[in-house]
């Protein structure tokens, strides 16, 4: 290069060493020494320094080609289950994507999941539930309070060791065929059975599980015979709106979200208007709402003289729509069936996905790499993650591990 640079002369150096460094910029970052690599996978998947010690261990496994192997270490630490997925999950408890919300038992429960490496599709569907074992020191689970998980917030518990797993039908007294992973603990419940018509649960449950609200996902070609009666049919008096607009999401979100037809958060309104005393309500078997005549909740049939002729919803029987259409893309299971009943089949439908596998990869990959995906080189390798995360038992920490591996050299 020196003798190339005196052949070209003074005016053109500046030139080429622009090139050059152009050059190299645009290339991989993937020039970190092994030691560098084991530091910044640490970093990334504990949020915290390694020690020395640590440090060497990890190196050696990099160095010898066991990636997994450093990435466990990193993951072994309590930080990465009480920083690192702590923070990745609670945004998705709360409407307002708090980061800062309370630990609750929807963040315990992915926490311990990812931790025993569960099969990460019983998210939606498992009766399951992470509370503290004995040795906290902690009140009791409630299906009236938080002040189990509160306690253990407050005691800055490491949640690596305090979790074990159990299940929602034992410790809550919900039916085991009503339980529905993350959708029926007390913490999605207060945020998203509170009030409204239930579709807050099927929306959020969307945009935290399968990448997308339902903008996205509008279609305006589905049929719209299971849109329920308070959906007025002429907002503003103009039916164009609804044919060109409130159809598209209500088509397929209203037989989805019937689901979750026998739901609510039960609270008092008036001394406890934030329902922090709430608890999950379902109607069992036998139990006839006062207000529909059925095991429906109330909630379903209000506002139901905005179009009487609208659908009107008597059990919690489920379609999805969506399998057919623009919608078709998102990849649903055809070895399963296109509709049921309650909210655990439900939860199976949507886990099942190709769209629900890559959200989750692809939210990991965000998390640790402190990036979206941007380029040919990352969307291969989010395919790629995504083809190991179903092949491998839908282990979450794969994934973390995964995605520590190709960013460790940036």
């Amino acid at each position: 290069m020196k003798y190339l640079v005196r052949q070209i002369g003074g005016s053109k150096i500046a030139i080429t060493w622009a090139l050059i460094i152009v050059s190299l910029s645009t290339l991989p970052q993937t020039y970190a020494g092994t030691r560098e690599q084991a530091k910044r996978m640490h970093d990334r998947l504990a949020g915290v320094p390694p020690s020395n010690a640590v440090l060497d261990q990890m190196e050696n496994l990099i160095s010898t080609g066991d990636v997994r192997g450093a990435a466990d270490i990193a993951m072994d630490h309590s930080a990465f289950y009480s920083v690192t997925l702590k923070n990745w999950v609670t945004p998705w408890t709360n409407e307002d994507a708090d980061v800062f919300a309370p630990l609750n038992d929807y963040t315990a429960t992915v926490i311990g999941i990812a931790r025993d490496e569960v099969d990460f599709r019983q998210i939606l569907s498992g009766d399951i539930l992470y509370i503290a074992n004995s040795s906290a020191g902690v009140p009791a689970y409630s299906n009236t309070s938080n002040a189990h998980y509160q306690a253990l917030e407050d005691q800055s518990a490491d949640l690596k060791d305090v979790l074990q797993a159990t299940t929602q039908s034992a410790v809550t007294g919900l039916p085991a065929e009503a339980t529905a992973g993350l959708m029926t603990t007390r913490a999605a419940a207060k945020s998203y059975f509170k009030d409204g018509t239930n579709r807050a649960m099927f929306r959020f449950t969307l945009i935290n599980h399968m990448c997308t609200d339902l903008e996205g996902l509008k279609d305006t070609s589905r049929s719209p015979d299971r849109i329920r009666q308070d959906v007025s049919r002429s907002p503003g008096g103009d039916s164009r709106i609804f044919n060109n607009s409130c159809v598209g999401c209500h088509s397929g979100m209203d037989p989805l979200a019937q689901a979750f037809a026998y739901y609510n958060y039960e609270y008092n309104v008036d001394s406890d208007p934030d329902g922090e005393q709430g608890a999950l309500e379902y109607n069992q078997s036998g139990q006839i709402d006062a207000n529909t005549g059925t095991q429906v909740q109330g909630k379903y049939h209000i506002n139901s003289n905005n179009f009487p002729y609208g659908f009107i919803t008597n059990n919690d029987n489920w379609s999805n729509y969506w399998r057919q259409g623009l919608n078709k893309n998102l990849g649903w299971d055809e070895s399963l069936p296109d509709n049921g009943s309650g909210a655990k089949s439900m939860g199976q439908e949507l886990a099942n996905s190709q769209q629900f596998a890559s959200c989750q990869v692809t939210k990991v990959f965000e998390n640790i790499c402190l990036r979206s995906p941007q380029d040919f080189a990352d969307r291969t390798k989010i395919n790629s993650m995504t083809n190991t995360f179903t092949s491998t038992g839908f282990n979450i920490k794969q994934v973390f591990a995964d995605s520590a591996d190709y960013c460790k050299g940036e």
